[in-house]
């Protein structure tokens, strides 16, 4: 059960990560009413959004997406080293 846990924690993680990256990637090249990039800012917005008010921008750049891949690496990683011991 523990290892079936562990992969899906895996797979949401790397799967958050990659639309996280597409997300940052299609900003620079797609309009923001683009129905792909509407639909990944719809799935993305909302974890960078609290992000965003702790973490300003700093000289014009936004670090928010890069503390958002930061936390869903720490916290998939301590998800899994728990469910690895019990």
């Amino acid at each position: 059960m523990n290892l079936v846990l562990i992969n899906f924690i895996q797979v949401i993680s790397q799967v958050l990560s990659i639309l996280l990256i597409v997300d940052i990637l299609l900003s620079y090249f797609m309009s923001p009413y683009h129905p792909i990039r509407a639909t990944l800012d719809r799935i993305i917005q909302p974890m960078l959004n609290p992000i965003r008010r702790i973490v300003p921008p700093i000289a014009m750049i936004d670090f928010s997406p890069l503390v958002l891949l930061i936390i869903i690496q720490l916290v998939a990683n301590l998800l899994i080293s728990v469910l690895a011991r019990s």
